[in-house]
């Protein structure tokens, strides 16, 4: 492994607040990094400053003389004059209309939706997000060493999303990106880096691993951080109870989660959730009976539709960019007419709707203002909150929420939008694309105020973690007119449009086994058993040795702890529990090398 970069005792302020305090780390060839933290506290600093686009108050960062990097940040550098394929294809030495016939070149553009802008419209012309993506794209298609992201799932889809993950993987470069999806963090990432009070901590693995090392830190902490336990603790719990977990942890550390965890109750009581639903709401909801959809250019999105809302109900909604997603939650809200059919709404709805386009607010009035303005208090399941309380669990702490709206950053302002909604107390809750501009920890805040909440649900989402978390049935737009329910949730729209894909002769984004099976590498059914075997025993050994670390660090504490230590003692059990951890990890890593051959 080579070194790529290095960051020595860097330091960077902010105004009054230190981003980075001395922090030394670096990134190697292999390494694939997600970076994490709470927004505002120093994940894009740290980006910055890693590749140079920022210099250090303090310390050195060191690149390698040969490295080949491209930086897509959430700043714009593109000249507006310019078009897209004198951004992304002709630096490679290509015309624009040689693009297709260079595969890479292909595939990225196909993959990033570029190749759907047109490559001779000028970037003058696009959107933000239009812009996200070609910036992206300009960086796919090069030869890289490394690639830095910043939030490059903002403004991707769901297939979008998978693309990217499995693109990178399959390119085999280093990977440092900032990311609030879950799902895409837990696929790409071997290491995650968070970032808190100007430090990083380093975990291996991905959500799902550092999820396991918070948890685990949380339940040895004390009182102080008794809502991030919580927290930690309910989110390590859906895991292990939900879809498969992609952990690299050995069977002794999953069943240590699982101690961790006994005690946790499900995320949500459906049925009493549900019942209070049918309370609040009573049989009727919103049904769209026989309906026809119609997009503003005229299109048909959905056509002879039947869809009948029930209380309590919690559905996630997916489909590709411009297929009708946002369309179809206006008309649930009545503020997209029908072309055809009928739209009956209950007595006692109340909706609430989240929408991607942002709150025309007073900039003059203060955060809290703006909320109580709304409501002072709010009930969320059993219990009343107040509405700097409700602030406060989804980002703003007391002394921002002081700080008048025209000073808020665009995720801050979306944090805003959010709390108000809530503070209406809908009993329809509709969200656009919810997970924008919000950090992991304000995810899981949000997650666990709708687990306490009331009513019926309609989320629209590109990440893919959110809609298996909240949502207990997943619907489609396939652009074949119809509203599609999908069993399989996430994974069965991924096989439908992958199927569509191969019928038409677009780019397959479908998923593709990016976690190879053992088969692909030629063992033998005799093979996969022995090594299984090995695996059972090592587990068995790594068990009895973390039971003797316990009882050693036990006698340790005990020994120190006394009025009069016996220090010989004392030096003898350290030396003997030195021994014991080193022949631990020998045979973790001996477990691990086995469980890479096993996985191909």
């Amino acid at each position: 492994m080579a070194n790529l970069i290095s960051m020595e005792n860097v330091s960077k302020t902010w105004g009054l607040k230190t981003l980075l305090d001395e922090v030394s780390l670096g990134v190697q060839t292999g390494d694939r990094i997600g970076v994490v933290g709470l927004n505002g506290g120093g994940k894009t600093t740290l980006l910055e400053v890693l590749t140079g686009i920022e210099e250090p108050d303090s310390g050195r960062v060191s690149h390698n003389s040969q490295l080949r990097m491209a930086v897509v940040t959430q700043r714009f550098d593109l000249d507006d004059d310019l078009t897209i394929g004198e951004i992304v294809v002709e630096p490679l030495g290509l015309q624009t209309f040689e693009w297709a016939s260079n595969a890479k070149v292909r595939e990225v553009l196909s993959g990033t939706g570029v190749a759907d802008l047109g490559l001779d419209s000028t970037v003058g012309n696009l959107s933000g997000g239009e812009r996200r993506r070609v910036n992206l794209a300009a960086a796919l298609v090069q030869d890289l060493d490394l690639i830095v992201l910043d939030e490059p799932t903002n403004h991707l889809d769901v297939e979008g999303v998978q693309w990217l993950a499995e693109h990178l993987l399959n390119r085999k470069i280093a990977i440092v990106v900032v990311t609030h999806d879950r799902w895409f963090l837990d696929t790409v990432a071997n290491l995650t880096w968070e970032v808190h009070d100007g430090t990083v901590d380093v975990y291996e693995g991905g959500y799902n691993d550092w999820t396991f090392a918070r948890a685990e830190r949380a339940r040895q902490a004390d009182a102080i951080e008794q809502r991030r336990q919580n927290l930690a603790r309910k989110e390590l719990a859906w895991l292990r109870r939900g879809a498969p977990a992609r952990t690299s942890k050995p069977r002794y550390r999953i069943e240590a989660a699982e101690v961790l965890i006994a005690d946790v109750p499900a995320p949500r009581d459906k049925v009493e959730l549900t019942s209070f639903s049918k309370q609040r709401q009573g049989k009727v909801v919103v049904e769209l009976e026989d309906a026809r959809i119609d997009a503003l250019d005229g299109r048909t999105l959905v056509d002879r539709l039947t869809w009948r809302l029930a209380p309590g109900e919690r559905i996630g909604l997916v489909g590709v960019n411009g297929s009708g997603k946002t369309t179809l939650l206006k008309t649930l809200a009545g503020a997209h007419p029908l072309a055809a059919g009928k739209r009956v709404e209950g007595q006692t709805v109340r909706i609430g709707w989240l929408k991607q386009e942002l709150d025309d607010l007073d900039p003059a009035r203060r955060v809290i203002e703006a909320v109580e303005d709304v409501a002072n208090y709010v009930t969320l399941g059993k219990k009343e909150v107040s509405a700097s309380q409700l602030a406060e669990r989804l980002g703003f702490s007391p002394k921002r929420q002081r700080t008048p709206v025209g000073d808020l950053s665009g995720g801050e302002r979306r944090r805003l939008q959010l709390t108000r909604v809530l503070m209406s107390e809908p009993n329809l809750l509709l969200l656009d694309e919810p997970t924008n501009d919000l950090d992991i920890d304000t995810l899981q805040e949000l997650e666990d105020l709708l687990d306490n909440w009331a009513g019926t649900l309609v989320v629209i989402s590109h990440d893919r973690y959110l809609i298996e978390r909240i949502a207990d049935s997943t619907w489609a737009l396939f652009g074949d007119g119809k509203l599609t329910n999908l069993v399989g949730g996430i994974e069965e729209y991924l096989r439908r449009r992958e199927a569509m894909g191969g019928a038409t002769g677009e780019l397959d984004l479908g998923e593709r086994d990016i976690e190879p099976q053992a088969q692909k590498i030629g063992l033998s059914s005799q093979e996969e058993r022995e090594i299984k075997k090995l695996m059972n025993s090592l587990e068995r050994k790594m068990a009895k040795l973390s039971d003797k670390v316990s009882t050693f660090e036990e006698e340790l504490a005990e020994i120190s702890g006394s009025d009069d230590p016996d220090l010989p003692k004392l030096t003898q059990l350290s030396e003997i529990l030195a021994e014991v951890r080193a022949e631990h990890e020998v045979l973790e890593m001996e477990w691990l090398e086995l469980g890479e051959k096993l996985e191909g």
